[in-house]
């Protein structure tokens, strides 16, 4: 691994753990209720997230054009233009939760626009020259939301401070796009950038190397497929906490987010850490992702059982008991998620990214089955059940793409040793 791949693992690994630590302060020191709220507004706000980006991070590291901050304000615009396109969305959510439709739809607003500039930033920061910024990008917004909650805790604030928090943390990691933003709009405006060799150089971070990496990786994919396949994940992400709050109420909620919001950093890190770097940089280990994906099983198999400890010992409290028959199923479907999440380049490198994203709906609909058809045909099934049956068919969606990811790691590794 080259020193930007070490760099990006340290600080997700960091910033994972500064998210785990906030995720064990709502567990001791907020009530499941409200940890049940915060949840669904942050759910919302990233389900609107998602669709605004339609996964342009992916294509922003992929598709290299002769400039990378051109790259993030086109990048920026466009996701803001599907950012307001989707506003209806995103109130039909919030009233379907049935919180309080002004005030959870703003917070909604705000965390989601901080939120899509903030990841933008971390593609962005990628693709520059000064790779120690990775640590300012990611680290620093958990670190700030978790100083701030901590604050409120201190302070007994007796308003939303799970929310403010977020919404700080991730206004911090917004303000890693403004440079880009500005220099491209000073750009436009001005007419000072001039086509030359060294005019190129400084606009163009690792320019030596972006031929190369336009080779390594493309996303091919049209808007409809990317926005299509983005879809698919949000409303799968929105649907089972919003249904959650809908049918069990908030308690149960919370009792099932909380531990799913600790487990679910791990494949997100393994994504970002590993397979996003990937994506970007042509030269890339020949590590087998496989053990990638099963370290990052291996941790969310740690994380639950760390969780339970947790509840024998009574160091969350009995209020929050109702979380132990949730950590199996959460544990089989988080870690399956990790093994996919480790081979999640493979499709960009091989121009099998179309066929990837159809897999990805694919899964999702599968999972969206076993959501909502007991709803439909109305079968009494407590919350426990519904979880686990949705995590055995998570497990088996994520394995069989697994085996085709699989296969396509192996032709590719036979064709780098012919």
């Amino acid at each position: 691994m080259n020193i930007t791949s070490k760099i990006v693992a340290l600080s997700s690994a960091v910033a994972f753990a500064l998210q785990i630590a906030l995720a064990l302060l709502m567990l001791r020191y907020f009530s499941p209720e409200e940890v049940g709220v915060f949840s669904v507004i942050s759910q919302i706000g990233f389900f609107w997230t998602t669709l605004a980006l339609a996964q342009t991070p992916l294509r922003l590291l992929a598709n290299h054009g002769a400039s990378v901050f051109d790259d993030a304000r086109q990048a920026w615009v466009s996701s803001l233009q599907r950012f307001v396109w989707l506003s209806p969305v995103a109130a039909l959510a919030v009233w379907w939760s049935g919180l309080s439709f002004v005030n959870a739809l703003l917070w909604a607003l705000l965390l989601s626009l901080c939120q899509l500039t903030w990841l933008l930033a971390q593609s962005v920061r990628l693709r520059m020259e000064g790779v120690w910024a990775q640590v300012g990008v990611r680290v620093l917004p958990p670190l700030i939301a978790l100083l701030i909650a901590i604050v409120g805790v201190f302070m007994q604030f007796s308003g939303p401070a799970l929310l403010a928090a977020a919404l700080i943390g991730y206004a911090t990691g917004a303000a890693w796009l403004l440079p880009a933003l500005l220099f491209s709009l000073q750009k436009s405006f001005l007419n000072v950038v001039k086509v030359s060799g060294q005019t190129k150089c400084t606009l163009t971070p690792k320019s030596s190397s972006v031929s190369q990496l336009a080779i390594a990786s493309e996303d091919n994919r049209s808007d409809s497929l990317r926005m299509s396949h983005a879809l698919a994940d949000a409303l799968l992400a929105t649907a089972i906490v919003v249904m959650w709050q809908r049918l069990y109420g908030a308690q149960e909620t919370g009792w099932m987010v909380a531990p799913h919001r600790v487990m679910g950093f791990v494949p997100s890190v393994v994504h970002m850490a590993w397979a996003q770097v990937l994506i970007a940089q042509k030269h890339h280990p020949r590590s087998n992702p496989l053990w990638v994906g099963l370290l990052g099983f291996a941790i969310v198999a740690v994380l639950g059982a760390g969780c339970a400890v947790a509840l024998e010992i009574g160091l969350l409290g009995e209020q929050w008991q109702g979380v132990r028959p949730y950590l199996l199923p959460l544990v089989l479907w988080q870690g399956s998620a990790c093994i996919a999440a480790a081979f999640s380049h493979l499709p960009f490198q091989t121009q099998n990214e179309k066929n990837y994203s159809w897999a990805c709906i694919g899964v999702v609909i599968l999972q969206a089955n076993t959501l909502f058809l007991p709803f439909v045909f109305k079968l009494s099934l407590n919350p426990i059940d519904q979880i686990t049956i949705f995590s055995l068919c998570s497990f088996v969606g994520f394995f069989g793409v697994v085996c085709w990811l699989r296969t396509v790691y192996s032709n590719t590794h036979r064709q780098q040793n012919l």
